[in-house]
């Protein structure tokens, strides 16, 4: 028998106020605990507007139609929680100032969602702060405690809105081109922290990138979206190597060296 899908996107459709056309159309997909899905496309194909629905994170006034299900409830049922952002879902913007508050302590974002969900006490809640410091892989993590956002580099703001996120250990944690700002170096460094923090954690990722090298390293199911539709979806190496639609083979061709060998994980 097999396992009920952690999460079931149903035809969803979403129009944001005001736009003449939706920026997704009719979307079903579903993901398993532990599932490492990449959703790839070029600027526009609503691989966000995707992971921000399923994060509850859409703009007042945008308009959705067909359902999410959450361990096989959907998220009208009065009968079970729908997913909490920041607590069973949480997420990674490309810019990290979009999430870090400049007047805020590293300390005091990192420790915010324990606080909140976690009931954690503030004093339990900075060593907890500290402690994911560490797991993100940052240096002199008592004195980043005190330290502010702009006292550090873009990659170290990068790992501590990671931080940020699974303060509460969420189950599904959303990577949206959580690399793409960055110098390549950093880019597979957070990559790898991303690959280790999932494994470790037993979080299902959902990574959002136009890199197709970047996508066959981290994921094991990729979704290919075009024009706000799911044009294909899969096991990562079939899509991959066998695409099945014209609009994958278009954008795969466009991509300069779709044989770059993966940065995280060997393939035995």
């Amino acid at each position: 028998m097999s396992l009920a899908p952690l999460l079931k996107i149903e035809g969803l459709s979403v129009t944001y106020h005001g736009a003449a056309q939706p920026s997704l159309r009719n979307v079903s997909l579903q993901l398993q605990e532990r599932q490492r899905l990449a959703i790839i496309g070029e600027s526009g194909s609503g691989k966000s507007t995707l992971a921000r629905c399923i994060a509850g994170l859409l703009p007042h006034g945008a308009k959705t139609d067909g359902r999410i299900v959450w361990n096989g409830h959907p998220d009208k049922s009065h009968q079970t929680r729908f997913p909490t952002p920041g607590r069973d879902i949480a997420y990674v913007f490309q810019d990290p100032s979009a999430s870090l508050n400049p007047v805020l302590t590293i300390g005091e974002q990192v420790a915010e969602a324990a606080i909140r969900h976690l009931r954690l006490t503030r004093k339990q809640a900075r060593t907890h702060a500290r402690d994911l410091l560490i797991e993100v892989q940052l240096p002199n993590p008592d004195a980043l405690l005190s330290a502010y956002p702009h006292q550090i580099s873009g990659g170290q703001r990068q790992r501590v809105a990671i931080a940020a996120a699974i303060s509460a250990a969420p189950k599904i944690l959303i990577a949206d081109e959580a690399t793409s700002a960055l110098d390549t170096i950093t880019q597979a460094a957070i990559a790898r922290l991303l690959d280790r923090l999932v494994s470790a954690n037993g979080m299902t990722l959902i990574f959002i990138t136009h890199d197709i090298a970047l996508a066959s390293s981290l994921a094991d199911e990729i979704a290919v979206f075009q024009s706000g539709r799911l044009v294909e979806s899969g096991k990562a190496q079939d899509v991959l190597l066998n695409p099945a639609s014209d609009d994958t083979k278009r954008l795969f061709s466009s991509h300069l060296d779709l044989t770059t060998p993966p940065l995280i994980r060997r393939v035995s």
